[in-house]
């Protein structure tokens, strides 16, 4: 192939795990004979626009460096390959062998990216925006300490939808359906769906039951009682402090992030391997 029309790829890693910076390394000879590699960076630092425009990111370390990338690399539209060097490796669905076997196939399109919505989530005081950013999965709000429960009121489009006394909250994206959400009692989404799912953390009433929402129309979450270590935290990553009559602004992200899902297995397939839903008890194999 030549050089001219070879593909542009990034490659992200999680360069605190060894494991990905060895595959990495072991990979670049075999990448360089297929692609221009533009760039090796940490997954957790912005990609300079110097890079410019790439025709893939591929992203080596677990679904939490997945996330990182996402939110990073979601507004330029490049397409995002997970390669998993971590546990689960729900979202990071390819093994390095995997990743060898289709990657050619992937180049020549025969693989099409699935688009999962993305929140833009926004904490305010009062008309004061404090603290800002995209989130993949989830925006889950925590009691913290005294780990009293919590009072958060919450409207959708400027209509109530419930006030909730909880210990948390957890507003989801159908990609982050299967983490927190999904752990607190709340639905599994199938990633293409463009809705969000509410989900309160031990909540102080029966009738406190997760919902799923439209996506179109912005929720707003407000502080009426809250702890002083009451937390805001985005995918599990990023965290800002939640204080009294502060609000949380979600709305849906302007631009999906565009995931790679392993052609010979679907999404079902990896609920049962990697989470055994809906596997009988009686399953040995």
């Amino acid at each position: 192939m030549d050089f001219m029309d070879k593909k542009r790829i990034i490659i992200l890693a999680n360069m605190a795990k060894a494991a990905a910076v060895e595959q990495v390394e072991a990979l670049r000879e075999w990448f360089e004979q297929r692609v221009e590699v533009v760039a090796v960076l940490p997954a957790n630092e912005p990609v300079p626009a110097s890079a410019g425009p790439v025709d893939l990111c591929v992203v080596f370390g677990g679904d939490g460096t997945l996330l990182a990338a996402a939110r990073e690399v979601a507004p330029t539209g490049t397409p995002l390959l997970g390669v998993n060097v971590g546990k689960l490796g729900f979202l990071a669905e390819f093994s390095v062998g995997d990743l060898q076997k289709h990657f050619d196939q992937i180049l020549a399109g025969q693989v099409e990216p699935i688009e999962r919505m993305m929140l833009q989530v926004c904490v305010t005081d009062g008309d004061k925006p404090i603290f800002s950013s995209p989130a993949a999965n989830d925006v889950a709000i925590s009691a913290g300490q005294p780990f009293r429960v919590i009072d958060l009121a919450v409207t959708q489009g400027g209509k109530h939808v419930a006030q909730y006394f909880c210990d948390g909250l957890v507003v989801s994206t159908a990609t982050g359906s299967t983490a927190y959400n999904m752990s607190a009692g709340g639905p599994i989404l199938e990633p293409t769906i463009d809705a969000i799912a509410i989900t309160p953390v031990a909540p102080h009433a029966l009738a406190m039951r997760p919902i799923v929402v439209r996506s179109d129309r912005a929720i707003r979450i407000t502080a009426t009682g809250v702890n002083p270590g009451t937390t805001v935290s985005i995918d599990g990553q990023l965290n800002s402090p939640l204080c009294e009559a502060n609000a949380v602004e979600v709305r849906r992200a302007d631009a999906p992030a565009r995931i790679i899902s392993h052609p010979e297995r679907s999404f079902f397939d990896t609920l049962t391997d990697k989470l055994h839903w809906a596997r009988s008890p009686h399953h040995t194999s």
